[in-house]
């Protein structure tokens, strides 16, 4: 609908999942799924995206708990960054995404923003979805059909492009394995500035030690490829190995093998990002270390 070459889309806030999907099924493939906003408004101001009809689950009771459940923290979809920094069980089960989500925009932004929005956008820094991919989470789909489960490389189809359809599915929940005894993680970032800096490197390392060793390590970092791109051969490489400045460094600098960084005007030369990745990787396997005390 327009008016003076101004268009008009509806409008729906839904009061459950089961209403947002009616709507959607309704609407067919011209509405979208929205809950903070901050990335959907601009993409359809910007004709990134187009739409007839928002569908707004924010307020949705069930896409906005934290909660604990056996072995995983279980968080809702429609969950703000802000919420997430806040969570005592976040901070005690995930506490590499508490200082990911903290680093997000504005506190503005994040009071609106939500991790599952992070993740969905699909853009290759974001610091929530870094952060989280660590702790390799699964995330539950629903359809008006069915209920599907994906990992989060599924969720990466290409730069910016995501694996879930906003105009036919809802992501209800992130799940996390939760941190255990003996496992340490950390979130680090660069950037050129304090105030609302896009990340130039992002990384967030989860280890278990075994006395003075790394019994396993995960390192992810971002943007050096589609989304989070996890450091293979430097986890492998580690693994096993005593905890010191040499292995931490030999480890991060094999880091590179799976980097594959971009000029970009805002985030730096990829050379720059190059020199720069194994410092990251290093300062945040220390930073996890020494949340163990070690």
């Amino acid at each position: 609908m327009t008016s003076h070459g101004v268009k008009f889309m509806d409008y729906h806030m839904a009061t459950s999942v089961a209403d947002a999907l009616d709507t959607l099924l309704s609407k067919g493939c011209n509405a979208k799924i929205i809950a903070g906003g901050t990335d959907i408004l601009l993409d359809l101001q910007s004709g990134r995206k187009q739409a007839d009809a928002l569908v707004d689950i924010s307020r949705i009771e069930e896409l906005k708990r934290i909660v604990l459940e056996g072995d995983e923290l279980v968080i809702g979809g429609a969950v703000t960054h802000d919420e997430i920094v806040r969570s005592e069980l976040v901070k005690k089960y995930a506490p590499a995404l508490a200082q990911g989500c903290v680093t997000v925009g504005s506190l503005q932004i994040r009071n609106v923003a939500t991790l599952a929005g992070n993740v969905i956008n699909a853009q290759p820094a974001a610091d929530g979805a870094v952060a989280l991919s660590v702790y390799e989470p699964r995330f539950i789909i629903k359809t008006p059909s069915k209920t599907r489960e994906d990992d989060l490389p599924t969720m990466y189809t290409g730069f910016g492009k995501s694996g879930l359809d906003c105009s036919q599915e809802i992501l209800t929940e992130i799940r996390i394995p939760v941190q255990k005894e003996n496992q340490y993680s950390a979130f680090s970032r660069v950037e050129l500035r304090k105030a609302l800096a896009l990340p130039m490197l992002n990384c967030a390392v989860l280890c278990q030690v075994n006395r003075r060793s790394f019994e396993w390590i995960r390192i992810s970092m971002a943007p050096v490829g589609v989304g989070p791109v996890r450091a293979a051969a430097a986890e492998a490489w580690l693994k096993g190995k005593s905890i010191d400045d040499a292995n931490i460094q030999k480890g991060a600098d094999l880091a590179l093998q799976d980097a594959n960084p971009r000029s970009n005007v805002l985030r730096g030369s990829a050379k720059y990002r190059k020199d720069v990745l194994p410092v990251l990787v290093s300062d945040c396997i220390h930073k996890a270390l020494e949340a163990g005390g070690l």
